[in-house]
């Protein structure tokens, strides 16, 4: 299967961390992701640790799931000790949470809310599949606590949705949004309603990206993603590339496609926040997200979930059966972990931060890294860290589209 697990040191079997990790705990934020790794179908693309039911196997099964995210949450409340701090976002992705009953979803939320209690105005988020939800689900949902719905649309194009194996109509996809409004996800503070599109899949034209946009806008959302296509190793998309089925994206089509998105969506009142990621107001922006982004905590619950707190990242075993007898046998179900140093942190910093429309401070660079902020500047592809943007490090319009060439040039 893709998607293999970093090495790492080993971990210990209580998940005990160091006291140094546990100092700053929730000082940039607190928070729960729960991965839960069930699809109907794989999608050819997708190098996500999923499973659909005929490669699970026997000895898991999806009704006892929720049990085990609950044993889970609660060796974090162990773990994380008695600190009264409370979480502040819950994202559930996948894989398919809403394959789950929202009974069980609902219980995982409240697992959290007896162990570490949230936030007044926590932001509690699942992902779903427009094919994957239905009106009563959505309200047992919102009732249950869920804030905000993020809706896998993808593209509107049916032969894209082909190519790329997702199984929903496009039709059904503003049904779904009238659903989601209607059972109370609406635009507040840590509320509302995301979608999220892919473009560059093998055969998409700039017509039917544009398709896709306008029919994403057309449902009002409060929040809009929009990445590109990745050819990842050991997928059956990779596999169709190297065969010559299908033509690997190309680099001048995904940057028009993206700056095609930035226009139309700038145009509907959707400014970007994240490199990937646009927002109505800066309330609708994904705080789970900038959880990561902004060096945070978390803690990832179920197969190969990642965490991270104080500066120490560790990474579940993989396989749903392996998290299973572990979860049963009452040990950590931590494959592997590393502790990062100052500078590991550091350049994190830069990676994830410059990413974001506030910018990286100027402060975090080192001495060359500062010394190749000039022609950055001068190629027009960071603003003057100067005037209104007070030492800070804002990629430009071009700049989105290099960032990560912007990143290496400041990495030296």
């Amino acid at each position: 299967m893709p998607s293999a697990l970093p090495p790492g040191d080993p971990a210990p079997s209580d998940s005990a961390l160091p006291a140094t990790a546990l100092d700053t705990l929730g000082d940039q934020g607190l928070g729960f992701y729960v991965h839960v790794p069930f699809c109907t179908v794989r999608c050819g693309y997708c190098d996500f640790n999923t499973y659909t039911a005929t490669e699970l196997g026997p000895g898991v099964s999806r009704q006892t799931y929720a049990e085990q995210a609950v044993a889970e949450i609660r060796l974090a409340r162990k773990v994380l000790g008695d600190a009264d701090r409370p979480v502040d976002t819950i994202f559930f992705g996948g894989g398919t949470p809403t394959l789950l009953p929202p009974a069980d979803l609902t219980a995982i939320v409240g697992a959290i809310r007896d162990e570490f209690g949230l936030s007044p105005d926590a932001e509690i988020t699942t992902e779903a599949n427009p094919d994957s939800v239905s009106p009563e689900d959505l309200e047992a949902l919102r009732a249950g606590g869920f804030t905000r719905l993020s809706l896998g649309m993808q593209s509107a194009v049916p032969a894209v949705l082909a190519t790329l194996d997702r199984t929903h109509d496009p039709e059904r996809v503003p049904a779904v949004v009238e659903w989601a409004r209607a059972a109370g996800f609406t635009a507040s503070d840590s509320h509302g309603l995301s979608l999220d599109l892919i473009f560059g899949t093998p055969g998409e034209s700039l017509a039917d990206w544009r398709r896709s946009v306008e029919a994403a806008l057309a449902s009002g959302p409060d929040h809009l993603s929009a990445y590109s296509l990745i050819v990842e190793d050991g997928t059956a998309l990779a596999r169709r590339v190297r065969r010559g089925e299908l033509p690997m994206p190309d680099e001048d089509d995904l940057a028009d496609k993206y700056l095609l998105a930035d226009e139309l969506l700038r145009a509907a009142g959707l400014t970007w926040y994240e490199v990937s990621n646009w927002a109505t107001t800066p309330e609708q922006r994904c705080r789970h997200n900038l959880l990561y982004w902004q060096g945070g905590d978390w803690w990832g619950v179920g197969p190969g979930a990642h965490s991270h707190v104080g500066g120490v990242r560790w990474w579940n075993v993989k396989h749903p059966a392996a998290y299973a007898d572990r979860i049963h046998a009452g040990v950590s179900p931590a494959h592997a972990r590393e502790t990062l140093s100052e500078e590991d942190r550091r350049v994190e910093r830069v990676l994830l931060e410059l990413r974001l429309v506030d910018g990286l401070s100027l402060d975090v660079l080192d001495e060359s890294g500062r010394a190749a902020v000039p022609e950055q500047v001068a190629r027009g592809l960071l603003h003057e860290p100067s005037g209104s943007y007070d030492g800070r490090l804002v990629l430009t319009d071009a700049g989105r589209l290099l960032a990560d060439a912007v990143v290496r040039d400041l990495l030296p």
